[in-house]
């Protein structure tokens, strides 16, 4: 072999090696991502588990507050159908709002809320919460990574061969969630 020649090849071993460098990157990063959701969804999966509970101790107290309840249950069912990232998104949303709307309908009860199963359910709740929002935050870090690295010279060109795409932020998709529901008797 001529010198030209080991230098073509070394030139091509180098690029394959490269560009394998950078998929095995891509897909690193999409599967960190992955199991970043899977944190989301394990807290989802705890909520959604408090949420019968938080329903029955409400409709004892207020029996006349169906429509917020079934609201509640048919969100939650929601959630227990969405089989993909974004449907479990759009899922969690709706029970988000559902829920707040159910603790402003508590607020009209005062019996209820001394209640200790309903205050105990509310912390249970409250603290579900908090590590939901730690596992979004590492979710759309995740995202994040993973969304540059696709977008970024020179591993775009690796990302449009192989067929990685950008993902979506998990995020409240509709404005109105991220006010207080305004209840009124």
């Amino acid at each position: 072999m001529d010198t030209t020649t080991l230098v073509i090849l070394l030139v091509i071993v180098i690029l394959i090696a490269w560009m394998v460098t950078l998929y095995n990157r891509l897909v690193s990063l999409k599967a960190n991502r992955e199991n970043a959701f899977s944190d989301i969804d394990v807290q989802l999966k705890l909520r959604f588990d408090l949420v019968p509970n938080i329903v029955n101790t409400v409709k004892w107290y207020a029996k006349h507050e169906k429509e917020v309840l079934n609201q509640v249950m048919e969100a939650r069912t929601g959630f227990m159908n969405a089989k993909t990232i974004d449907g479990k998104v759009a899922a969690n949303n709706e029970l988000n709002g559902a829920l707040k709307t159910l603790f402003a309908v508590a607020e009209a009860y005062p019996e209820l809320k001394a209640n200790q199963n309903f205050l105990r359910l509310q912390e249970d709740l409250s603290d579900v919460e908090n590590k939901l929002a730690a596992a979004r935050r590492y979710f759309n870090s995740a995202t994040k990574d993973y969304n540059i690295a696709v977008q970024q010279f020179p591993s775009v060109i690796v990302a449009r061969i192989a067929g990685f795409t950008t993902y979506e932020y998990f995020e409240i998709d509709n404005p109105e969630e991220k006010n207080t529901p305004n209840v009124e008797f």
